[in-house]
């Protein structure tokens, strides 16, 4: 890129008010993890390379979402929310459920994340590119299990996530209240 046509796109993305690396995400994303029809892949790396924004316990073994639950995001959308209150189009969570281990440690019980069991993927698309079961209410909705990570097994949005994600539905289907990264 020239001088020239980055100083464009700095003064354009200044005209919209959108910070670079947020107008960045959707490229950076749909490349990296979701195909020309959609199809989800599971980001390979987050704990490493990903920001973390925070972890809920589910410590009930009944519940349909029993386990240690760890969400992750690119660096830059964590940083673009953080400037908007809202996610970047192109925003990837990472949600990875693990057991739950339990035991007596020196100060008291305590609970800790065990091996990861699944992984839940959302890809916000404020443009609508994608039409299918895996896509709805402004995101890319994606299961992939520990013994498969390789595939999406959700039925579908409807069928799969948004029974759960309901009562988040004025957070933009996100349970934002748990992640004080946001903050």
């Amino acid at each position: 890129m020239t001088t020239t046509n980055a100083l464009g796109l700095a003064a354009l993305l200044a005209l919209t008010g959108l910070p670079a690396f947020a107008a960045d995400l959707a490229t950076t994303t749909y490349s990296e993890h979701v195909d020309g029809e959609g199809n989800i892949s599971l980001p390979a790396e987050v704990r490493e390379h990903w920001v973390h924004l925070g972890s809920w316990v589910v410590n009930d073994d009944e519940a349909p979402g029993a386990g240690f639950h760890d969400v992750y995001t690119q660096p830059e959308a964590a940083r673009a929310y953080r400037e908007s209150g809202e996610f970047a189009d192109g925003t990837v969570l990472v949600k990875e459920i693990r057991g739950v281990e339990a035991g007596e440690k020196t100060t008291g019980p305590a609970l800790w994340a065990g091996e990861p069991q699944i992984w839940f993927v959302l890809v916000k698309d404020t443009q609508e590119r994608f039409d299918g079961p895996h896509w709805g209410e402004g995101w890319g909705w994606a299961l992939f299990k520990a013994d498969a990570p390789e595939q999406n097994v959700s039925e579908s949005f409807e069928g799969t996530c948004k029974g759960c994600h309901v009562p988040a539905q004025q957070t933009d289907w996100v349970f934002v209240e748990g992640y004080p990264t946001l903050r």
